[in-house]
């Protein structure tokens, strides 16, 4: 059974402006409203409730250079994330995971670190691979979620627990950057499978998902999807839109492949604020439906 869990944390994007708060804690409220929960619970899902983040601070005048954006809320809210998915898990149920924005991965991974590592397929228009070992400007997680999750980051982040990584590099695949990502050589020298967008395309849903499983394992891994990996002509309601993404028919047909085998499913960074009349959720709602229909049935 899927098990619908809210994550509305906006904690680790970046102000849309001085002060302002980034949209996409939204985005699972949204995403009901356009009849996403009503249409998973006709194909037997279960809303698994939700999982509070702390408020939001634009601190950039004030804090220090060692921390990321609201670092304390973030990880409190990993933590308790952890708790959620892996109780979900332990009923043998399938969750699926309704962000927020991508540094939700932290929570995620460590609830798997917690039962045994698994595989990662993180499907993203970007690498999110920034770290401290390539890169001065660390401050906002989404940027730098899977650098963190198999291990790149300062432990603050990257070693809860004592569990770092919490995906083995060798188990994780990327797909989906732009060929103009400045992480892609490095993502690909240190994790075990890395397709751009325009790559995965080319291979085709079947050859592409074969790959990716062969890599990840056949079962039982961890599916995160960033809508920002469609093209901003398809979906321009996220926080960083760059061209070149996937079709919405190129991408459903991806995730149907491999759902089946995933023991569970995060969905991250649409941001209603950029959605004022409600279409693109209507969008993602459809998406996500026709895509996850059969998430976790072989794993």
């Amino acid at each position: 059974m899927i098990s619908l869990l809210s994550a509305p944390s906006n904690l680790g994007l970046r102000p849309p402006v001085a002060g302002g708060v980034p949209g996409a804690s939204k985005a699972p409220e949204a995403l009901r409203e356009a009849g996403l929960h009503h249409r998973f619970a006709l194909l037997g899902a279960q809303d698994a409730g939700v999982v509070l983040p702390g408020r939001y601070v634009d601190d950039d005048a004030t804090r220090p250079a060692e921390l990321v954006r609201n670092e304390a809320a973030l990880v409190s809210h990993a933590r308790r994330l952890a708790e959620r998915v892996g109780a979900a898990i332990d009923a043998g149920s399938t969750p699926l995971v309704l962000g927020g924005d991508c540094s939700i991965l932290l929570g995620v991974g460590l609830a798997l670190a917690r039962r045994g590592r698994t595989g990662l397929v993180h499907v993203d228009g970007h690498t999110d691979f920034r770290h401290p070992g390539n890169s001065d400007a660390c401050a906002s997680v989404a940027g730098e979620d899977l650098a963190a999750v198999v291990g790149l980051h300062r432990p603050t982040l990257a070693d809860l627990d004592g569990l770092s990584p919490y995906f083995p590099p060798s188990r994780a695949v990327h797909v989906g950057h732009r060929d103009d990502d400045d992480a892609a050589d490095e993502t690909r020298r240190i994790l075990g499978l890395v397709l751009s967008a325009r790559q995965a395309i080319a291979m085709g849903p079947v050859d592409a998902a074969s790959a990716i499983r062969s890599t990840a394992g056949s079962t039982g891994y961890w599916l995160q999807l960033d809508v920002d990996v469609l093209d901003p002509t398809v979906m321009p309601a996220v926080d960083s839109p760059d061209p070149g993404g996937f079709a919405i028919d190129d991408l459903t047909a991806l995730l149907s492949a491999l759902a089946p085998g995933a023991i569970g499913a995060s969905v991250t960074v649409f941001d209603p604020d950029l959605d004022p009349d409600g279409r693109y959720a209507e969008v993602i709602t459809d998406l996500l439906v026709e895509s996850f229909a059969r998430l976790g049935a072989d794993a």
